[in-house]
């Protein structure tokens, strides 16, 4: 990428890990692949005293721990390209010194007015930091385009999160606005819709006549770890359910777009929340399972339940597990449920799209009737990114007895290209003002209106059970209930074979 203008890349919180781990790592990937601009300066705000030395060796540091790509040709470039700023978040005077520094930086490296400026700090200042922007001028686009990046969670709930709504487009037009989700910069997330609208033999089927059921499955191995402060505001449901996955419920579940514009796939995104059934608080406890993780043995390593982690209350009710039931009302999905969970220490870390075919109408083969319930297309978004096609053949021999059988295909396979870090592909949209992949405040507020009578009563029901499950297994087993057709389950796709690890079946 080149341009006479350049580009300014100012990250909140360049002192925290996500800039360490994730962006700078992401930054310098794009900078050694030349997409970004010739004039390109890096500016690091965080309330830490530093020099652009220290933040600078730092950096480097990081990019060599954290790699995004086998070359280290560059950072001693790149590096010259860093410059720190300290701050106060939650003073606005000290945001003058901001703007200097900034004009300071164009004046002196001839970059124009073009700027991102990237959250990663905690959320109780993506209301504040951008108003203070707004107040010394830095989000005025007369000199060139500004941009927010802000990370999840976009508010805690409905209310919240209008207010937040609120408090940016006071100062900001909607176009400035990029609420990233690293889950929507995944290859295999952005490849379910070239799945469906680019193969003449998956968009016929991908609808009510044909699919029983769709499940969506977000696994983690890990606990809460040292985050059990974060966690006990959050739990499962605010944390993968309002974002990551309802996103993918809409990614998967959206009519073909005009075209691959932006706004035209942003559109469609946004009528799938839009026509999610609204559940009623009555029927939550029949429609949604809360579980959260106790002690447990593996691999002879005892691990503690979540009441026992650091940070979260002996007697807490934050559930680490949640799975849902429910519909989309419109023409192509009426009648067809939608099955999502996610939950910590469960057996394996895995996110994958399921779509399960209805069975054929009249079963002529002997053996297990079970077996016509098995055609599933998998779409496996992480790890070992791939697709799997599951349908039934003849097993060799007399008869036709008829056994499942696999056909996959895995994204390693494409040895000869690099595929890129979520977070690369994302700033690299940001940079090309690319939003396709980036959550409009519409599709928030349809998130959180539709959760909203789940959290609510799970937070005020007491009838409202919470599961306890050990770690290390998939949840409560209530939440097989949820599946009323007993031909049909949850895909198990890690069993236990051994003390010894884990064998997952793409």
């Amino acid at each position: 990428m080149t341009s006479d203008e350049g580009l300014i890349y100012v990250i909140f919180g360049a002192s925290g890990d996500l800039t360490k781990r994730k962006l700078v790592p992401a930054l310098y990937s794009l900078f050694i692949q030349r997409l970004l601009p010739e004039k390109f300066a890096l500016l690091g705000v965080s309330r830490s005293a530093i020099s652009n030395e220290e933040f600078r060796e730092g950096m480097k540091s990081a990019i060599l721990e954290f790699k995004e790509i086998d070359d280290a040709s560059g950072i001693g470039e790149f590096a010259q390209k860093l410059y720190y700023h300290p701050i106060q978040f939650d003073e606005v005077s000290t945001y003058q010194a901001l703007k200097e520094q900034i004009e300071t930086l164009r004046a002196d490296l001839q970059i124009g007015g073009k700027t991102i400026y990237y959250l990663s700090t905690p959320p109780s200042l993506y209301g504040i930091i951008p108003q203070h922007l707004a107040a010394v001028g830095l989000q005025n686009q007369a000199d060139g385009w500004k941009r927010l990046i802000i990370e999840k969670p976009f508010g805690y709930d409905l209310e919240s999160a209008l207010k937040l709504k609120d408090q940016l487009l006071k100062d900001w037009a909607e176009e400035q606005l990029f609420r990233i989700d690293h889950y929507l910069g995944k290859e295999t997330v952005q490849n379910l819709l070239v799945t469906r609208f680019s193969n003449g033999m998956f968009e016929p089927l991908w609808n009510r006549n044909y699919v029983h059921h769709v499940e969506i499955t977000s696994a983690e191995s890990l606990g809460v770890e040292k985050r059990g402060g974060y966690y006990e505001s959050s739990g499962a449901l605010r944390d993968m359910v309002q974002n990551h996955l309802l996103q993918v419920v809409a990614l998967t579940a959206m009519e073909p777009p005009s075209s691959v514009e932006p706004s035209a796939i942003r559109n469609e995104i946004l009528k799938v929340l839009q026509s999610l059934r609204p559940i009623r608080r009555e029927e939550v406890q029949h429609i949604s399972i809360r579980g959260q993780y106790l002690s447990s043995t593996i691999k002879g390593k005892t691990i503690p339940g979540y009441r026992e982690e650091e940070g979260v209350a002996p007697g807490s009710f934050t559930e680490t597990f949640a799975a849902l039931k429910f519909y989309i009302d419109n023409w192509r999905w009426g009648g067809v449920p939608f099955y999502i969970r996610t939950g910590k220490r469960l057996p394996t870390r895995v996110t994958e799209v399921v779509i399960h075919f209805k069975p054929t109408p009249h079963f002529l083969f002997s053996g297990d009737r079970s077996h016509q319930s098995h055609n599933q297309l998998v779409i496996r978004i992480q790890p070992d990114e791939g697709i799997l096609l599951k349908f039934g053949m003849k097993t060799p021999g007399a008869g036709f007895e008829v056994q499942n059988v696999n056909m996959d295909f895995h994204y390693n396979e494409l040895s000869h290209q690099r595929v890129p870090s979520a977070y690369e592909r994302l700033i690299f949209d940001s940079i090309k003002g690319d939003a396709t992949l980036f959550a409009r405040t519409e599709e928030v507020m349809e998130s959180w209106k539709f959760l909203t009578p789940v959290l609510e009563a799970w937070k005020n029901e007491h009838e409202v059970p919470l599961f306890g499950y050990p770690a290390g297994t998939w949840g409560p087993h209530e939440a097989d209930d949820l599946i009323e057709d007993k031909m049909m389950t949850w895909r198990y796709p890690c069993k236990n074979l051994s003390d010894d690890g884990i064998f997952c079946e793409l």
